[in-house]
């Protein structure tokens, strides 16, 4: 493998390797959902295991993230939301019975230990990877804990809790006037979607099972409203779905996107349960076909950071994104997997790639050339590039992280190392371990917001908590002020120039 890796100008052609921030927590594979739920922190440690024993670390910085605050959170998410996440527990649930109601918790996203931390941790991965693109501190940054699409604004939803995406690309709108989001996932990204869905700075596109699945949105019809008009994308897909047919799709419609958008940055959430034998999915791509998704954004020379999301057949979900890795860094990966601590996941083949399944393509060539049609269409009613007027940004989201390379030493290189980080003590009772904005002044615009907030979503709640919970996000431009520089300012690595930012203000 060549030595020099990492360490391109984002200038370089595709064929040319590129500087990789990968965002990585030891801790964050002992979170543990409960017994026989299909979301596994776990898949993140086996991923890092197979990049480790791969060699492919050496060619990346590795960075622990510095863990989200709560101010950070409240960027996208409501105060009193946060707040249940970071109090709620196991012992004490039992008395927080209406609150876990309107939060949505307890079923699909059960409370477990360290569940605030667990947030804490992936959405800080997230955020961190967006400061390090702003800062051009590298051309790709990768967190695999992070891409938790389904978390709303003031509920959890499909094992999400906190939308690290939301609060990622929210990061990148500091520095770039339009940010691209792509949902490569099995499941409708629709907590990102509906967070932008009526400004045309963040353009969503998801491709997803459609019809009697969870969460039942992203129909072919739902586009964006008010001046978000037409930059929500959606395509509906059947059970079945193969690479060629999946990329029959994706690569005219991402290519036109690309044209007519022009985005400053690319937000790619790669969740694995759109491979084949997925244990929730239904599609059959392979991690080749899934990974050409990958190599197909990177191809385009715009500052990408790389999410994992869904993924339930764990030996599988590391495979994809232990390759997608190597994708990403310009390497290929060979397919036969060398000797590591959880070898037995991948047996009896012990190989990186696995074979689609024989299964029913439901999706017909005439259906899929009448979605690409009709959203190349869409497409089309877009004026090229929105301009928009940028502002004086906001101060920049200090992640504060740690660099692995400095901390480990040359043991967090060593091929032959037994990975010891990954067997850290885990305290008694803390985790256990899986071993398996302002308002608009405008009227009319007041009511583009009241009836966008009808349409996306309805609620049980109070009529006062829903409209708190269903305020879109103003984001036309990002203004700022004394107090808010002040608020912002987070995640400083020197205590010292905060108070003295303070003191300034």
């Amino acid at each position: 493998m060549d030595a020099g890796g990492g360490n391109s100008l984002p200038s370089a052609p595709d064929g040319v390797k590129r500087k990789v921030c990968y965002f990585y927590d030891p801790e964050v594979g002992n979170y543990y959902y409960g017994q026989g739920h299909p979301m596994k922190p776990h898949r993140i440690r086996m991923t890092h295991a197979l990049l480790a024993h791969y060699g492919l670390l050496q060619h990346m910085q590795v960075l622990k993230p510095f863990p989200a605050r709560d101010r950070d959170l409240c960027r996208f998410h409501a105060d009193d939301y946060v707040a249940f996440l970071r109090s709620i527990t196991p012992e004490t649930q039992q008395d927080h019975l209406r609150q876990l109601k309107r939060f949505n918790v307890g079923e699909d996203c059960p409370v477990f230990d360290g569940l605030y931390s667990f947030c804490q941790t992936y959405a800080g991965g997230s955020v961190g990877g967006a400061v390090k693109l702003n800062h051009d501190q590298c051309d790709i940054a990768v967190n695999w804990a992070g891409g938790l699409h389904h978390a709303k604004k003031c509920e959890a939803s499909g094992f999400c809790y906190v939308n690290d995406i939301v609060l990622a690309i929210l990061e990148l709108l500091k520095q770039h006037e339009r940010v691209l989001y792509v949902d490569i996932d099995i499941h409708h990204g629709d907590g990102v979607e509906e967070a932008f869905y009526t400004t045309d700075r963040v353009m969503t596109v998801s491709f997803h099972k459609f019809g009697d699945y969870f969460p039942g949105t992203g129909d072919l019809r739902d586009i964006g409203y008010a001046k978000g008009k037409y930059y929500s994308l959606n395509v509906p897909l059947d059970d079945g779905i193969d690479d060629e047919s999946y990329h029959f799709l994706f690569k005219p419609i991402i290519g036109k996107v690309m044209e007519v958008f022009k985005p400053g940055a690319v937000v790619l959430q790669c969740g694995a349960d759109s491979l084949s034998g997925d244990r929730l999915g239904c599609f059959n791509l392979s991690i080749r076909g899934h990974a050409e998704c990958v190599k197909y954004m990177r191809s385009f020379n715009v500052p990408l950071l790389l999410l994992g999301g869904g993924g339930y057949t764990i030996r599988n979900v590391a495979r994809c994104w232990c390759y997608e890795t190597g994708v990403a860094l310009g390497m290929e990966v060979e397919d036969k997997m060398p000797q590591h601590e959880y070898y037995e996941y991948f047996g009896p083949d012990y190989t990186l790639h696995v074979a689609p399944s024989n299964m029913e393509n439901k999706n017909s060539r005439h259906l899929l050339e009448e979605i690409r049609s009709r959203l190349l269409e869409n497409l089309s009613k877009l004026q090229h590039a929105p301009s928009v007027q940028f502002q004086e940004k906001p101060p920049d989201f200090d992640v504060g992280e740690a660099d692995e390379d400095q901390d480990n030493g040359d043991e967090r290189w060593d091929p032959d190392s037994d990975m010891d980080i990954d067997d850290r003590e885990i305290l008694p009772g803390k985790v256990k371990r899986e071993t398996v904005e302002p308002p608009h002044n405008d009227q009319a615009f007041q009511e583009d917001q009241r009836r966008t907030a009808e349409h996306l979503r309805s609620s049980d709640n109070a009529a006062d908590e829903a409209a708190a919970c269903l305020k879109p996000l103003d984001i036309s431009s990002q203004p700022v002020d004394e107090d808010n520089v002040k608020v912002e300012q987070d995640h400083a690595v020197n205590d010292l120039v905060r108070e003295m930012t303070d003191l300034k203000g």
